[in-house]
């Protein structure tokens, strides 16, 4: 034979001869049972040599020796007298609960439970470790109260069926609410079972019960943490804490607790207001912060302490939504125009009056729908109607302080104080918005036109003074300029002068012109600066005299010129006689005059004749000439 096989063979066969030297000696002669360190021996006894061999009737557990599921079990280690043709032995695992969990314990066997009783009550049985004197002690059969926590236990599963669960968990700012499955029923009114101490939390059941626990909801809640609650005992509801932000407080409406005495005194008369813990509304309310309220047995109404801002526009809403069904209010004026405005009050609730007005309303929506707004809403219509619209629009800030008044007396009544009342928007019809657009915009013309008028006068007063003062220079230039004139005029009168004692007339009316001419550019200078009327006055006076010297300087002229004439006729006649002189003169006109004397046509006659003839002509010629002569010294005369 091979001796590697007979080296692993050797071992084997003296553990096969072990184990049948165990299973067949030493089980069947000395009824010897080794039960592992980590399991249990479930016994199951086949038959009875002596004494009682059934078991009771409803019975599965044997306590007392009978054939059948053995209550005791048999904990590791070696045991006699365990014949294999009697006992039936089978090796259970230990029973472990992890952390975090928890172990429910059904029971197989035992007393029935009572009536009206759905758990049985805990018994003294080491953890469900002893099922002999947990059937002795009177345990019952079906679902347990008590619990096994986290650990290893030997529990014979021949009697006890564990169910694993987890533990319950509570988060922060969460609160839980309890329902009992188990315990006294609720007294007639009441909606939670009262708060009941030393069962640390609902964790001890059998603590519950004893002392009259009630079954149903719970007024205690338990805060956050992990309990090891029995989930059929005590249903959990887990809610977010109350808050209550800043700027609130909360008024608690209890549903539990006992008849309390009104606080609320004799005036009020719209619920009653009790002391904390009683049912009812309660008169001192919760401040900011978070409570652990059970919202089943218990209300919380939120009512702000701070100033609240309420608006009737449909366009706009506060962020506490008080007023998000709040619209835009429609009101009819006394000449039947219909328009809208939007209105915002202000009210403010002090922290003692909340619980009256939650007694009175309920909540915040009660009192802005049921007081606010047919307040606010019929004062504006009311005070329309006794209005026309253009009215309603000019005297917008007596009736803003008219609403405050009327609306903070209604308030008062309600334990609500009205801060103010503000008028926003009016928006009246476009027809008639347009009429009021257009005397506006008159109104505003007219004011300018009015700016403009006193910007014309400001600019006129302007151009005047400014013209003042560039007339300044030229009346100064005027001034030089008469002086200079002056001076030109004396000297041209003195030049006339001398010119006068060769031409004395002549000299003199130049003078003369020359001073007139001077004296008026010097009054034209002048009348720049005053007036254009005398301007022309002065020039007319300068001309009048200018003709008048002028004139008389002529005819001097003329008076000497005939006087010389005259003279020297004179002194002509006397040399050469009257005939003489007048036929030399007749000549000299004839010849300067051009005067014909002979005819185109002359008829001839005898000498008689020719001598008549030419008397006539004679006669006509002197005519003639002697009209010539008068009509010349006519006009010398007129001048």
């Amino acid at each position: 034979m091979n001796p590697s096989i007979l080296s692993w063979a050797v071992p084997v066969g003296i553990i096969l001869f072990v184990l049948l030297f165990y299973k067949f000696i030493l089980r069947v002669f000395f009824g010897v049972v080794i039960v592992p360190e980590d399991r249990i021996g479930l016994v199951t006894k086949k038959f009875v040599l002596f004494g009682k061999q059934q078991l009771p009737e409803g019975r599965i557990i044997a306590t007392n020796g009978e054939a059948g599921f053995q209550a005791q079990t048999l904990p590791p280690g070696v045991y006699f007298w365990k014949w294999i043709w009697q006992y039936s032995i089978h090796f259970q695992p230990f029973i472990i609960i992890p952390t975090g969990k928890l172990g429910l314990v059904l029971a197989k066997d035992g007393s029935e439970l009572e009536i009206g009783r759905i758990l049985g009550r805990k018994i003294d049985c080491d953890s469900f470790q002893d099922a002999e004197a947990f059937l002795k002690n009177g345990g019952r059969k079906g679902r347990q109260t008590g619990i096994i926590t986290p650990g290893s236990y030997r529990v014979n599963t021949y009697l006890f069926e564990v169910e694993i669960t987890d533990m319950t968990q509570i988060p922060d700012n969460a609160v839980g609410i309890v329902t009992t499955m188990e315990g006294k029923p609720l007294e007639e009114g009441q909606i939670a079972g009262k708060i009941i101490d030393g069962h640390n939390k609902f964790q001890d059941v059998d603590s519950f019960l004893t002392k009259d626990g009630y079954k149903g909801l719970q007024e205690q809640v338990i805060l956050a943490g992990s309990y090891f609650l029995n989930p059929w005992f005590a249903k959990l509801e887990m809610v977010k804490m109350t808050e209550i932000p800043i700027g609130h407080v909360g008024v608690v409406i209890s549903y539990v607790g006992e008849e309390g005495k009104d606080l609320s005194g004799v005036e009020f008369k719209h619920g009653n207001i009790v002391g904390k813990g009683y049912k009812g509304v309660w008169a001192e309310p919760l401040g900011p912060g978070k409570y652990p309220i059970n919202p089943y047995i218990m209300k919380v109404e939120l009512v702000p302490t701070t100033n609240l801002v309420l608006n009737w526009a449909s366009a706009r809403s506060e962020s506490h939504q008080l007023d998000k069904n709040l619209s835009t209010i429609t009101v009819r004026s006394k000449d039947g125009f219909p328009f809208n405005l939007d209105v915002s009050q202000i009210i403010h609730i002090p922290t003692t009056e909340a619980p009256k007005v939650i007694a009175r309303f309920g909540n915040m929506n009660n009192l802005v729908s049921q007081v606010l707004e047919p307040t606010i809403g019929n004062y504006f219509r009311n005070s329309a109607q006794d209005s026309d619209v253009i009215a309603f629009l000019g005297t917008r800030k007596e009736r803003q302080q008219s609403a405050k008044d009327h609306i903070g007396k209604v308030l008062d009544q309600y334990n609500v104080f009205g801060v103010d009342t503000l008028i926003g928007d009016i928006v009246p019809p476009e027809s008639l918005m347009k009429t009021l657009t257009d005397r506006k915009l008159a109104e505003e013309q007219k004011i300018t036109y009015e700016t403009e008028k006193k910007a014309q006068e400001t600019r006129q007063s302007l151009e005047k003074e400014t013209a003042i003062a560039d007339m300044q220079k030229e009346i100064v230039k005027a001034d030089q300029g008469v002086l200079i004139a002056e001076r030109i005029a004396d000297a041209s009168v003195k030049k006339a002068t001398g010119d006068a004692n060769s031409v004395r007339l002549q000299a003199n009316a130049e003078g003369d012109r020359m001073r007139l001419m001077a004296t008026g550019e010097a009054e034209k200078v002048r009348l720049l600066a005053k007036a254009e009327s005398e301007k022309i006055e002065l020039l007319a006076k300068a001309n009048a005299e200018q003709i008048s010297l002028t004139g008389n300087a002529e005819a001097e002229k003329i008076l000497a010129i005939g006087k010389s004439n005259a003279e020297s006729y004179k002194l002509s006649v006397e040399a050469m006689g009257g005939n003489n002189f007048t036929q030399l003169k007749v000549m000299e006109s004839i010849a300067s005059q051009k005067v014909k004397i002979m005819p185109d046509v002359l008829i001839g006659g005898g000498d008689g004749a020719s001598g008549g003839i030419s008397g006539l002509l004679g006669l006509q010629l002197l005519e003639q000439l002697g009209k010539k002569v008068s009509d010349k010294d006519a006009g010398a005369d007129k001048n």
